[in-house]
Formats: C-alpha cells, sequence, structure tokens
C-alpha cells in the first residue's frame, strides 16, 4: 500500500476508534513501530486532534466531536468529475439511477463561482448520446438491465457464480468462475470460465435471469482455472499492419479482445494480432464488418479464408 493511500486509510482506521496504541497501528497495517509513529505525526500535522496518554497501557485517543479534515477538490478536480460525470449519459452504467440528486449533492459541495463554470460546461459540452437539443435529457437506454447492479454486488463477495440465462426461450443455468464484466457495442457482457464444460463463454447479461454464489464444496481452484486456460489459448489466425488511418479507425471502435502494438515511435503504424472463431457465424460477420470499418490503410499478413471469402462477397455488392 502507497504512502498517501495507508495515511488516508490510517486516518478513517483512528476517526472510527475512541482509543487505539502504536501496537494495534503496526499489526493492522504491517508497518514499523518508527513508520507507524511518523504517520501519526503526519496525521496530527493536518488536522485531527489526537490525544497521547502516557504510561504502559497508554496509546492515543480522538478528542471528542472531531471529524476528519475536510475534503477539498481543486477547480480542476472538480471540473473533472463533473466531465466524467456528463460523459456517462446514456450508457447504461449501474448506480446512477439517481443522477439528478447525485448532481445536486456535488454541486452544494462546491462554491458559486465552481457552480457557475459546471452549469457553463454542461451547455457547450456535448458528448455520444447526448440530446443537443436538451443535454440533460436522459433516455430510457440510459437504464441498465435490472439485473446488471445484483451481479455487481453479487461477484464483488465472490467469482464463483451460478447464472441462469434465458436462451432462446430455453433456460439454463452455468456454474462459472467470473473472469471480466464489460460492455461492448452498448451491451453488457459476463465473460467466464463454465466450470462444467471447462472453457470460456461469454454471456449477455441482458438475457440473465438469476445468480448467486456457486456452492463451495463444488469449486475448482483458481490455480487450476488459470492453468486451463493459458492450455486453451488460441491460436492467432489474423494479422494486419496498420498504417495512420487504420490506426484511427481503430481507436474509433474496436472488439475488446482486440489490441494492436505500435510499430514506431511516432505511433502512425502498427500491427494487429488476434484469433477469430470462423465455426462462430456471428462473430465471423463481426469481425467482417469491423475489418471494412478499418478501411483501405491496412496490409494483411495472415487471414482465415472464411474471413477473406466474406470480404470478397461483400465488396462484391458494391461492384458491379
Amino acid at each position: 500500500m502507497k504512502k498517501v493511500e495507508r495515511i488516508n486509510v490510517m486516518m478513517r482506521y483512528i476517526n472510527n476508534r475512541a482509543h487505539f496504541t502504536i501496537s494495534e497501528i503496526m499489526r493492522e497495517f504491517n508497518i514499523s513501530r518508527s513508520t507507524a509513529i511518523r504517520d501519526i505525526r503526519e496525521i496530527e500535522a493536518m488536522g485531527m486532534p489526537l490525544i497521547a496518554e502516557v504510561g504502559r497501557d497508554g496509546g492515543y485517543f480522538v478528542m471528542n466531536n472531531s471529524v476528519l479534515p475536510t475534503v477539498r477538490f481543486t477547480d480542476n478536480e472538480i471540473k473533472a468529475l463533473f466531465i466524467a460525470f456528463m460523459a456517462t449519459r446514456n450508457l447504461q452504467l449501474p448506480y446512477l439511477k439517481s443522477r439528478q440528486s447525485l448532481a445536486e449533492k456535488l454541486i452544494g459541495l462546491i462554491s458559486e463561482a465552481q457552480q457557475e463554470d459546471i452549469v457553463l460546461l454542461n451547455q457547450i459540452l456535448l458528448f455520444e448520446g447526448t440530446n443537443p437539443n436538451n443535454p440533460d435529457l436522459l433516455e430510457l437506454s440510459d437504464l441498465p438491465h435490472p439485473m446488471l447492479e445484483k451481479l455487481i454486488q453479487t461477484l464483488l463477495l465472490d467469482s464463483y457464480l451460478l447464472i441462469t440465462i434465458n436462451e432462446e426461450k430455453e433456460i439454463r443455468s452455468y456454474p462459472i468462475y467470473l473472469l471480466h464484466l464489460y460492455r461492448e457495442k452498448s451491451i453488457w457482457l459476463i465473460e467466464g470460465f463454465d466450470l462444467k464444460e471447462g472453457k470460456k463463454q461469454i454471456f449477455p447479461v441482458d438475457n440473465l435471469t438469476s445468480v448467486e454464489p456457486y456452492p463451495v464444496n463444488k469449486r475448482v481452484s483458481r490455480k487450476n482455472i488459470l492453468e486451463k486456460i493459458s492450455k486453451q489459448e488460441e491460436v492467432i489466425n489474423l494479422v494486419l499492419e496498420l498504417g495512420p488511418q487504420a490506426i484511427a479507425q481503430f481507436k474509433k471502435y474496436h472488439p475488446l479482445k482486440v489490441s494492436i502494438s505500435y510499430t514506431n515511435p511516432y505511433q502512425t503504424t502498427a500491427v494487429l494480432k488476434t484469433f477469430i472463431n470462423v465455426n462462430n457465424s456471428e462473430e465471423l460477420t463481426e469481425m467482417t464488418n469491423w475489418l471494412l470499418f478499418l478501411g483501405g490503410d491496412i496490409k494483411v499478413r495472415e487471414m482465415p479464408e472464411e474471413i477473406l471469402e466474406g470480404l470478397q462477397e461483400r465488396l462484391g455488392l458494391f461492384c458491379p
């Protein structure tokens, strides 16, 4: 734990206790006696009123009615917070059902001059998903799937989950070890290791009907899961060289699993290497569309025949 982070956590630890000793601080934060004393002195210098008790069982206590020092944000930090908040409109993010009350509370913490800056920024800044005629309008799409917050709450406690998915009128349950929860093309997706099938799978949160912890006695260790995943690494079958225009398109949008490596210090050329599952028709179509989106500023080093045929067929539609 870095010093600044340790000091912040220690302040909260101290503020929640009527009395504490150096030994308790040493055990709680796994630090030496000299470091504990130095940190406590820094906390005192920041304004927390600590009273030292002399004697064998002595220690410290916080003066009655004391509180943590007021947190103050700089002007730039306030602008950064509000711009980030504004940029999340209509992105189906969890825990943002009370945007208006959140905004009002945040604004209530800052000065009038700072409030004026925020109001002005709200008027002149537009982001993707913002209605230019009414920037404060929240579309229905701003609300995430109702299961998303429950999923997050559950996985914060446990990564081993039993999820139930509605698959075209068929309800199926999957025991998984959750690897990632991510959002791609406005859809929240679960990447998990299927404990029954022994492989990675992707599940759309929109199809999720229930989630609960998986029984402990049926689990596989995380170490074994990662070993199985490493043995199942897909062989790269798509290799492209990207020029400046293709890199610009890549930055606008790319599938989460695809990344590039720059090949010069100016980041004007790059190499893209990935695996495409040609047996998955949806992935095949998606990758074909995306490669066309990248444009003509690419050179093909390696490409599956199925992708090449798809590109030729798609381009043939535009050629008489």
